[in-house]
């Protein structure tokens, strides 16, 4: 599927391309409608219509992905809801191979995500990717969100990567079209990134729903 002679370095997504992005529509999409319903006297229905006028309203820029911001929208603690569904954070079970397998091959494996800092640390306490991983960012370091063009200028910088050389796996098409805008070399995509919900379908770059499909190649070429 991709010359991995000429890959030195394989960034990498985390919701949804490592992790079970069932925890994340839960949270977002169920848990706050019904929270919010709860807290100010109005159906669950209403509630969700409110809370995705406002994802609406800022999807694609940092604030989308930054918890302070959510939480002065909507008056609650979003770190502590966060915490009572623990037990729902999962890393897809074909992760740790492929990144075993990464390693293996000589990949440097860097994490590449716009979720915010404390729930990337959270994600990491009650999860094992940590240990598959040897370098990460959170977009919230650049002030930029992976859809803008200067997220991947001072990532390239920061880890002084050369793009064309680069893999990047996400489960989000539109930020895949920006990074191979910027220069990076290849581009995958993750068909299934909610375990809970049907495949995803993409128009523009290879998607698979099992890093399995990838590891025979890989090691072949290390």
């Amino acid at each position: 599927m991709f010359p991995w002679t000429e890959i030195d370095t394989v960034l990498l997504d985390m919701d949804g391309t490592l992790l079970d992005l069932h925890f994340d529509n839960h949270f977002w999409l169920q848990l706050v409608p019904k929270v919010l319903s709860e807290q100010r006297n109005i159906s669950v229905q209403q509630a969700s219509e409110w809370v995705e006028e406002c994802y609406t309203k800022v999807e694609g820029t940092l604030n989308w992905y930054c918890l302070e911001y959510w939480q002065q929208q909507m008056g609650l603690d979003i770190m502590a809801l966060h915490r009572t569904l623990v037990e729902r954070i999962q890393m897809r079970q074909d992760s740790m191979p492929f990144l075993n397998a990464l390693k293996l091959a000589g990949k440097n494996r860097i994490l590449v995500t716009n979720a915010h800092p404390k729930n990337l640390g959270l994600k990491l306490e009650h999860t094992e990717l940590g240990l598959g991983l040897d370098s990460m960012i959170s977009s919230h370091e650049t002030g930029y969100p992976k859809e803008h063009p200067e997220f991947w200028v001072q990532l390239f910088k920061r880890f002084n990567l050369e793009p064309s050389r680069c893999l990047f796996i996400d489960d989000n098409e539109a930020i895949l079209a920006a990074a191979k805008l910027a220069g990076v070399g290849y581009q995958l995509g993750i068909a299934n990134p909610d375990s809970q919900k049907p495949n995803k379908v993409f128009d523009d770059f290879p998607a698979i729903e099992d890093y399995h499909h990838l590891l025979d190649e890989l090691l072949q070429q290390k």
